[in-house]
């Protein structure tokens, strides 16, 4: 995005556990691939390394044709890597979201859990927030996996959560305004409402204008992010109509 969102003005009252541990975690997952010079104990070699890479993102990411049974475990990226085994086909729904493809990448999708993570945990609760975390990037990557049945290419990243935590701020949160470096130099106040909502209207008009086709876009899952937001909406509107029924403040919720 053009905008790279630096502070929410709503007061958090309560330090925000989870979503630092999900920053940690991811931060410590990549710290720990054969990406990052931390990880020692792959083989340093290059092509050895590259292999590594591509054993990594295939064993860990989820492949839409390996979860749809269109074909059993997806061969590598690059074929002279081999295959892997013993892949949890089901379980990578979970693990992609944890695996990042670089540094930049990583770093992206934290500033925006960083920004708006605090701020949803707060309002909604600990161990919602959490279950809604997971949630949503279940749903961001089962929607890519409809979007793209045949696709052999793993998915990988936190953003189908992230946009999901974006779909709840957006529902229970939208007044507050974030303090934001437009094109990544002017620092402006923006409403949460106005930043999210453009953040879901680019997404979607990537999506239908098919940028996240194979080989003629960006390569970036933009129905993923589509999906979670999309998601996170849903959640939040469900969070709010079981504060309504119980009576219970959502910031009493843990």
């Amino acid at each position: 995005m053009a905008a790279l969102p630096l502070n929410d003005d709503y007061p958090v009252r309560r330090a925000p556990v989870v979503a630092y541990a999900l920053i940690a975690a991811n931060v410590l997952v990549y710290l720990a691939s054969p990406q990052a010079a931390t990880a020692v104990w792959y083989p340093p070699e290059a092509v050895e390394r590259f292999c590594a890479i591509q054993d990594y993102f295939m064993r860990w990411g989820a492949v839409p044709a390996e979860l749809t049974g269109t074909t059993g475990l997806a061969a590598p990226i690059v074929p002279e890597c081999g295959r892997i085994g013993g892949k949890a086909v089901w379980f990578s729904l979970l693990s992609s979201m944890f695996v990042h493809g670089g540094a930049a990448h990583l770093l992206g999708n934290m500033v925006y859990l960083f920004v708006f993570g605090p701020v949803v945990e707060d309002r909604i609760g600990r161990l919602r927030f959490l279950a809604l975390y997971l949630a949503t990037g279940l749903a961001a990557a089962l929607g890519q996996t409809l979007s793209d049945l045949d696709g052999e290419v793993p998915m990988v990243g936190a953003s189908g959560a992230i946009s999901g935590v974006l779909g709840a701020y957006l529902v229970v949160q939208f007044r507050s305004r974030v303090t934001t470096l437009v094109f990544v130099v002017v620092p402006m106040r923006l409403p949460g409402w106005a930043l999210v909502g453009s953040y879901f209207v680019l997404q979607y008009l990537l999506y239908v204008t098919g940028s996240e086709a194979p080989g003629e876009g960006s390569g970036v899952a933009y129905a993923a992010h589509v999906y979670g937001f999309i998601a996170g909406v849903v959640l939040g509107l469900v969070v709010y109509r079981l504060r309504w029924r119980s009576g219970t403040r959502l910031s009493d919720v843990y």
